[in-house]
């Protein structure tokens, strides 16, 4: 499972188990595992000090920026850990005699007003003995983790180049006599799939076990009961002519600095984001959950402009925390950079439709923990798939938008729908044991 605990404040998730569950064995083909390595985070990205180490030492919320930061010397700022003691951490750079933009003032505020809730729900879901009994932990290693990381994997690369590449050939308008749209079905009688059309048709992949697909010479995992379409939002009408969903999970590109001086990553500006069309996707009352970066602009244009916008309304707000395995935050709980958590904007389609034999779901409760040890992986989120399924019709329609992985059960769609699934991140379990 992905969940490994439930409690009043969340759950604690466990993406690598979930991973490995989506691929099950298969006489006929060899049985793999998603590469552990690409989880083994033990130690936080940034090292506390150990020469100021004080357990006694706690740090208070309250509406002013000392209450979070207190200055150890110079360049050290002092962070309370999950278990609740501090130390002083290096700055990664000082501004000297400089105040903080607005932007960083409104983040601030974000932080203190969050900061209680995460640490201290953290610590309670940590705390649970059946968290420390089930969540597993990565035995040290003899190799070289990061060697895995420096191999750079150049098929999966290529997805959005060859998506690309796809749009010079004219979208047919492929539909059958009934209205339906046409689908590409992967069934126990497909032999082969040289012709495989992932750009203009949904894929289906109905069978119940793990399959492996060759597109231009890569190869990739397909999950069992799995749908999807590798295209860009200028190529979303094959599944607009799909169906209807009932619960839709969006990681938008988000714009950033990071992103622009890189050039490695592809984003969407705010106005095309709500170009994206979730009211021709939606089922009535159909559950949106966005994920947002800690940027306060982002944050407010979800909940102020891009909700409204497609008629949503903001039901709760909950946070994904991210630790080692070593019970730690990947970073500091107050580094002035990098948070150990970001955001996931839930809300519910308006309906003035009554739908007579609708299934009750529970109520979505608000802020909410997802703690879980991250990916190393750029922006590989951890499934909501079990997380979701409680607050959801049985046997709902799913939908991730911009996603980079495939989820039995779930419709994906992007550019790079298949990136982790390119065999290169799989290892055989014969070379695991």
């Amino acid at each position: 499972m992905a969940v490994v605990h439930r409690g009043s404040k969340g759950w604690m998730l466990d993406h690598l188990t979930y991973i490995n569950k989506t691929i099950p064995n298969c006489e006929r083909m060899k049985s793999y595992t998603f590469r552990p390595e690409y989880f083994d985070i033990v130690k936080p990205h940034i090292s506390s000090s150990t020469k100021t180490t004080n357990p006694l030492l706690k740090t208070k919320t309250s509406s002013t920026k000392e209450s979070t930061e207190v200055s150890c010397s110079g360049d050290e700022t002092i962070s309370q850990d999950i278990q609740g003691n501090t130390a002083c951490y290096s700055r990664k750079r000082k501004r000297k005699h400089k105040e903080l933009n607005q932007g960083e003032l409104d983040a601030l505020a974000y932080h203190i007003k969050v900061r209680d809730l995460i640490l201290e729900g953290t610590k309670c879901l940590l705390q649970s003995e059946m968290t420390k009994s089930l969540l597993p932990r990565m035995n040290a290693s003899n190799g070289d983790h990061n060697s895995c990381l420096a191999n750079m994997i150049t098929g999966d690369s290529r997805l959005a180049e060859l998506c690309e590449l796809a749009k010079q050939v004219p979208l047919e308008d492929k539909e059958v006599e009934d209205g339906q749209s046409a689908v590409q079905v992967i069934d126990e009688e497909t032999q082969s799939v040289p012709d495989l059309d992932p750009f203009s048709l949904v894929t289906e992949h109905i069978t119940n076990c793990t399959r492996i697909v060759t597109l231009m010479g890569e190869k990739y995992l397909l999950p069992p009961h799995t749908s999807f379409l590798l295209s860009d939002i200028t190529r979303m009408r094959p599944l607009l002519n799909y169906k209807k969903f009932d619960a839709i999970v969006i990681d938008p590109p988000w714009e950033n600095k990071s992103v622009k001086r890189s050039n490695r990553y592809s984003y969407l500006q705010s106005w095309q984001i709500k170009q994206i069309p979730i009211p021709a996707l939606a089922s009535p009352e159909c559950l949106v959950a966005t994920w947002v970066t800690n940027r306060q602009k982002h944050l407010r244009f979800v909940k102020e402009e891009l909700y409204p916008h497609w008629a949503i309304d903001v039901v709760a707000e909950w946070y994904w925390v991210k630790i080692t395995r070593s019970f730690e935050f990947v970073y500091p709980l107050d580094s002035p950079h990098k948070k150990p958590y970001e955001i996931l904007i839930l809300g519910k389609v308006k309906s003035s439709a009554y739908c007579q034999n609708r299934e009750e779901t529970e109520p979505i409760p608000d802020q909410q923990l997802l703690v879980s040890v991250p990916s190393k992986l750029h922006s590989h989120k951890p499934s909501l798939a079990e997380v979701l399924a409680g607050y959801i019709r049985s046997n709902a329609h799913c939908l991730e938008l911009f996603a980079r992985s495939l989820q039995p059960g779930w419709t994906s769609w992007g550019n790079e729908v298949l990136k982790f699934q390119h065999l290169d991140y799989f290892c055989s379990v014969e070379d695991v044991t």
